[in-house]
């Protein structure tokens, strides 16, 4: 049965948006947005506001990612909708359930120059899975129903819809469509049958389990299927901690020699990307296994790619009634490499050097954070290291920009994970370069009594680019900061407070004080220029 509402605009939209489970709005104050506001302010809808765009869209890609459901920021006519584009491409390509609601000039004086008046369609429409102008109010509540089943029916994505003045403001009588349910994609049984087949008889299987087994509630799946076929787990994204780092078929340090030794490599719910060598694994078969149709690697042409709902997919391969290769002696060479690569960590973690070297960073945070913490990866090469160093032990408790490798994320996922999880331990891992996009935020976090802790790698340089460029022309231009900057005074001037760290010895109590602070915490760690993360550039 359908329900009528009556109201302005921004009453419409949002009763169309609590129907869908979106409980707050990210945004930056704008007259082209002010009903939303309205009706947000008139029913306890919560409103957080930051000082840049781009910060409110990383925040709703929070909400999105971690609580598997809409994240939703509002934005004022055109610089507001183009400060927010990153963070829209960064939630297309992290296939986040993102809803973008934009201000727009007034249609009836359309193209008499009215202020900031653009056409944002064509800027937003190819990183987004669905864009649309919404010129009537009466059909506002059908626009925001649409275009939400649209952002979380898989290969989820972020939509947008922009209202002109005069629709927003208008008062109408609407009707309100009921939620669509969202089938599941149901995979073709011969692909994973094939797939099952492949993965049972291999000798050296090696799974890689990405972000979408979070986003797909697969987590369970992945286990159960893991365990039935005993398959060594490796994982990115947020499939991190999708198993626990104690479980026997988790691993984190021994990928290459996986790879390297592997006969058949099953990819899950994440792209055949710059990441994992482009779906390159050698003489090894690829399965790549995808949440849509349309996930399906073009440059590639795997041995099976069954695509659908992941947990039906994962859960007919730990049902696969066939027989089974014995994988023990296979695990137990990985599980020799893995103890042997978290010996050498261990010391590295534990290393005394001055400057401090990263690697000590994560071993003295590895000990003060809970298994439930959040943490958040804003920057390149410090950021790398906590790739490398942290093992999050559940899922869902990993943020970093994704593919996309957009930096200033950082701030805005601290809002968002805050808003999420009140509760818990939040921790911003941040590069001194990527402080430059978002650290003003930590303004808005103060204000808002949202406190974070932020542990910013300071090197005094562009680590990603300086080491490589150098050695490619043997010198480097445009890689460096100002060395041993005070970000913690840049926090302490903005409502919040901080330290900066010189010695390894320091770093324990200086991170014990940040977590105990209550308030938006900097600690800003003095680390060795010359210690990059060493790997290769994946530029192509």
């Amino acid at each position: 049965m359908t329900e009528r509402i009556e109201g302005h605009g921004g009453e419409l939209a949002l009763a169309a948006l609590r129907a869908y489970g979106v409980r707050e709005m990210f945004t930056l104050s704008g007259g082209h947005v002010f009903p939303l506001y309205d009706a947000a302010h008139k029913t306890g809808f919560p409103i957080y506001d930051v000082r840049h765009e781009q910060s409110a869209v990383f925040a709703a890609e929070a909400v999105a990612k971690l609580q598997r459901r809409p994240g939703l920021a509002v934005l004022t006519a055109g610089p507001g909708v183009t400060n927010g584009v990153s963070g829209l491409t960064s939630a297309y390509f992290n296939a986040s359930p993102v809803l973008v609601l934009g201000g727009r000039a007034p249609q009836f004086r359309w193209g008499s120059g009215s202020l900031q008046e653009m056409d944002h369609l064509p800027l937003v429409a190819p990183v987004t899975k669905h864009a649309e102008t919404v010129f009537s109010p009466d059909d506002i509540p059908r626009a925001v129903t649409a275009a939400l089943t649209t952002a979380l029916t898989p290969h989820r994505g972020p939509v947008f819809l922009d209202f002109p003045l005069e629709a927003v403001f208008s008062v109408s009588d609407a009707e309100l469509p009921p939620l669509p349910g969202i089938a599941p994609v149901e995979p073709d049984p011969d692909e994973v049958t094939k797939a099952a087949g492949l993965i049972a008889a291999a000798h050296r299987p090696v799974v890689i389990a990405g972000s979408d087994v979070y986003a797909g509630d697969a987590v369970d799946a992945l286990r159960a299927a893991a365990e039935s076929l005993q398959v060594p787990v490796f994982t990115n994204g947020m499939g991190r901690g999708a198993l626990p780092p104690e479980h026997p078929l988790a691993f984190a340090k021994a990928r290459r020699v996986a790879l390297k030794g592997a006969d058949v490599v099953v990819v899950i719910g994440t792209p055949l990307d710059f990441r994992l060598s482009f779906g390159d694994f050698g003489d090894a078969k690829v399965v790549h296994v995808v949440d849509a149709p349309s996930q399906r690697a073009g440059h590639v042409q795997p041995a099976a790619a069954p695509a659908g709902d992941l947990r039906l997919i994962l859960t007919a391969l730990a049902d696969h009634p066939g027989d089974r290769a014995d994988h023990a002696d296979w695990i137990a060479e990985l599980r020799t490499a893995e103890d042997a690569a978290k010996a050498r960590d261990a010391e590295e973690m534990a290393a005394e050097s001055d400057p401090i070297r990263p690697a000590r960073v994560y071993g003295e945070l590895r000990k003060v954070l809970a298994r439930d913490a959040i943490t958040i990866g804003d920057g390149g090469d410090f950021v790398s290291y906590a790739g490398r160093y942290l093992e999050p032990a559940q899922p869902g408790t990993w943020l970093d920009p994704g593919p996309y490798g957009c930096l200033g994320t950082g701030m805005g996922y601290a809002m968002g994970a805050r808003v999420s999880h009140p509760d818990r331990q939040i921790c911003v891992l941040m590069g001194d370069g990527a402080a430059g996009f978002s650290l003003m935020d930590v303004e808005s976090l103060a204000r808002q009594k949202l406190p974070v802790v932020i542990v910013v790698g300071n090197n005094g340089i562009w680590g990603l680019e300086k080491h490589p460029m150098r050695a490619m022309y043997g010198y480097d231009v445009a890689a460096d900061l100002q060395p041993e900057l005070r970000y913690d005074h840049v926090v302490s001037a903005l409502g919040g407070a901080g330290e900066t760290v010189a010695k390894a010895g320091d770093l324990g109590p200086a991170l014990r004080r940040a977590f105990d602070a209550g308030v938006p915490y900097l600690v800003n760690v003095l680390t060795d220029p010359a210690d990059a993360y060493p790997r290769s550039s994946n530029l192509a």
